[in-house]
């Protein structure tokens, strides 16, 4: 059996949409026969490196710990070289350096494979968006020599080549077992409620959902509409200001926030919910194609939804609407009139992206390496 270490350089989060991905991408890659290792850090006290829940390096605490965990991969390409690894799957935390062109080389000297999975590409309007570019400084000025060391790039967008290397282009996928379907289509005779689930960034544009339902709103209406929010919001400065286009727009009554769920309770919002919305504000950052794991959980959900960027894997699906990418609000009369259009069941739009699935992805990453 082949062996495979999939490396992380960050820690989980169980509420964390990125945290679960990853764990569904482990377990898709056991499913297609390899036998797969975890690294990756914990920070709860002092800073360790471990794979599969063992250390193999504690950095401890302070500065010291914060500059190995950037500079010390030597536990890493020592474990491989130990354990036989042909694959090496690297998630870019966007570290571009000195230190992991060296774990590459090493790795890629023990006859190893090693491709990395860009996340989002490109990603330094993002950064500058939220006014942190100095963060990929070093990044900046090491990826383009980290890709020549590599086989390929992972990625979810349309690029055919990135930072000068070869990509393998495939789609962010579904765990099925994971993610329940909604049961049933409710009553929408009177009402119709939309959900959007995120970790709460500018790019998602939920104020544009806000501003037109102040829109709709602003005449008598006997057809209710709400927004139900859930997630927790990237930055305080960001909560804030939605909160404030909340209260401006007096939409207290029909946009409810959450907050942070997961597991039964999030089930039960989407079983009470009919409509996705997806990322409305990609043009905020300077991306338009990208294949987001939102569009892919409302989907295996079993609900219509929208969003602004261009999925290749949904566009011209019959479930979907598109919404302009721009910033104009959101047309509520327009979203109540399509939604009445949607004649499929949730089990009938979950079935059409079976072809989704992470095992799915994962082989297509497996027979192009």
């Amino acid at each position: 059996m082949r062996k495979a270490l999939f490396v992380i350089f960050h820690g989980f989060d169980p509420n964390n949409g990125i945290s679960k991905k990853i764990f569904y991408q482990v377990n898709a890659l056991k499913a297609c026969g390899l036998e797969v290792h975890l690294c990756y850090m914990d920070e709860t006290s002092g800073k360790k490196r471990l794979i599969d829940n063992q250390v193999i390096a504690d950095y401890g605490d302070g500065i010291i710990g914060k500059i190995k965990k950037r500079t010390e991969f030597s536990s890493v390409t020592q474990y491989a070289k130990e354990k036989g690894i042909d694959f090496v799957y690297l998630r870019s935390n966007h570290n571009a350096s000195y230190f992991t062109i060296q774990m590459v080389k090493q790795m890629k000297k023990d006859g190893m494979k090693v491709v990395m999975e860009i996340p989002t590409y490109p990603y330094d309007s993002e950064y500058k968006a939220q006014g942190i570019s100095h963060q990929i400084f070093q990044d900046k000025l090491f990826r383009n020599q980290l890709a020549k060391h590599l086989d390929a790039i992972i990625t979810f967008s349309d690029y055919d080549v990135i930072f000068g290397q070869r990509t393998i282009r495939i789609s962010n996928g579904i765990d099925f077992e994971s993610v329940k379907v909604k049961k049933s289509v409710n009553n929408t005779s009177k009402e119709l409620n939309l959900i959007g689930v995120a970790e709460i960034h500018t790019w998602h544009g939920f104020d544009r959902v806000v501003k037109g339902l102040a829109n709709y709103y602003s005449k008598p209406q006997k057809y209710i509409v709400k927004f139900h929010v859930v997630g927790y919001f990237f930055s305080k400065e960001g909560e804030a200001k939605f909160r404030k286009i909340i209260t401006d727009n007096h939409m207290e009554r029909y946009v409810i926030l959450y907050g942070k769920k997961h597991g039964g309770d999030l089930d039960t919002i989407f079983d009470y919910c009919d409509f996705g919305i997806g990322s409305l504000g990609r043009h905020r950052v300077g991306i338009d194609r990208i294949k987001t794991l939102k569009n892919r959980e409302y989907a295996a959900r079993g609900i219509p939804f929208i969003y602004s960027e261009t999925d290749s894997d949904f566009d011209n699906r019959s479930y979907i609407l598109k919404a302009p990418a721009d910033e104009t609000p959101i047309d509520i009369n327009q979203v109540i009139a399509f939604y009445r259009t949607v004649k499929m069941t949730p089990s009938d739009i979950r079935d059409s992206i079976r072809d989704l699935s992470w095992e799915c992805q994962m082989e297509h990453v497996i027979k192009s390496i």
